[in-house]
């Protein structure tokens, strides 16, 4: 583990409307008795000091049911998101839960595909300013432009943008330094344009900000396997993840 004190943070305050099962996809059951809880909490477990999660208001019983031993035992915390308006809102209004850290590793809460490997990189490469996993993808839904080691531009296909073949994406995985992270979010909302379908604030386009306007490091770590950038958000991506783990129960 880094000799830096990590949390992780899980913003999870989804409802999974595109899978029309009614459970948040963090609760999803890949396995029986196996979530998507399970294997992304053994996959950040020996990485991380602690973990945080942010939960939706009607997510919040079934997930402390869900993950009680391990908020028994004070490695893992919850919050809740009153209102589903983004990512950057859930992983701002906790924290107080992770300011008291380094660094923290925000993981989407559905990133069942992420490797223990992965993790272990982001977390011995990381640093104060930016740590991105990121994997060449023939047609990425998500593409960050770097120029040198500056992050330029995140493209956004569900925002409209329009990525290029062979571009980079993320696997859900962000390793950022927390001295003055807070304070450059509030920057960041003084001029952030709402995405053009979504109507939101998104997080992705605050990561060049902290590049350009923050003038933070930022790190590439390469990942091989364009598998770990897929996410759950279609029965397609649940019955991947399903026969992923059949084949490596990890």
């Amino acid at each position: 583990m880094s000799d830096q004190r990590v949390c992780a943070v899980i913003p999870a305050a989804g409802s999974g409307t595109r899978l029309g099962l009614g459970i948040p996809k963090i609760m999803l059951e890949v396995a029986d008795g196996v979530t998507v809880w399970h294997l992304l909490h053994r996959r950040l477990g020996p990485w991380v000091e602690h973990v945080h999660v942010v939960v939706s208001p009607a997510g919040e019983i079934p997930f402390r049911r869900l993950a009680a031993e391990e908020i028994e035992r004070g490695a893992v915390s919850v919050s809740v998101q009153a209102r589903p308006t983004g990512m950057g809102d859930a992983i701002f209004g906790a924290a107080a839960h992770w300011a008291g850290y380094d660094r923290i590793l925000v993981v989407w809460g559905d990133q069942v595909n992420l490797s223990a490997a992965t993790v272990r990189q982001v977390v011995q490469a990381g640093h104060d300013g930016l740590t991105l996993p990121l994997v060449p993808m023939p047609e990425p839904y998500v593409e960050y432009e770097l120029d040198g080691s500056a992050l330029v531009r995140v493209r956004m296909s569900r925002e409209g943008d329009v990525c290029r073949p062979g571009g980079l994406s993320d696997v859900g995985v962000f390793g950022l330094g927390t001295d003055g992270l807070p304070e450059a979010w509030a920057g960041y909302l003084l001029d952030a344009a709402p995405g053009a379908a979504t109507g939101e604030v998104n997080f992705l386009p605050f990561l060049p900000y902290l590049s350009q306007a923050c003038d933070r490091p930022v790190t590439v770590v390469p990942v091989g396997d364009p598998d770990e950038a897929r996410g759950v958000n279609t029965p397609d991506d649940l019955d991947f993840a399903r026969q992923a783990y059949q084949r490596c129960p990890d």
